[in-house]
């Protein structure tokens, strides 16, 4: 398993830390990596040269925080959406003129 292969200091290109954390049971493809390397939100990397480095252990602590607390039923999310409603759902319920008469 790869999580026993690498130290947390190990450093690991996109390409092996995404079959790293493949392997670790967090299922990620390197142009994940990639894209959020440019968007944002993925781990921590550095550059030697031109070629993006990860640091296992911040990999990894990454994947993990992604991970969801432990749910009993596939309703338990949709009851916290429906307890708080995003700001988009309020502005189109609350935007429509009210007719009276």
């Amino acid at each position: 398993m790869a999580a026993k292969l690498h130290d947390d200091d190990t450093l690991l290109t996109r390409d092996m830390a995404a079959t790293a954390l493949t392997e670790a049971g967090y299922p990620v493809k390197s142009k994940t990596l990639a894209t959020k390397a440019t968007r944002g939100g993925g781990p921590p990397y550095r550059l030697f040269g031109v070629r993006p480095l990860y640091r296992w252990g911040e990999a990894l602590a990454w994947a993990q925080e992604r991970l969801s607390a432990p749910r009993g039923s596939t309703s338990e999310k949709d009851a916290g959406a429906m307890a708080a409603p995003s700001a988009v759902t309020q502005k189109r319920f609350t935007s429509a003129p009210v007719i009276t008469e």
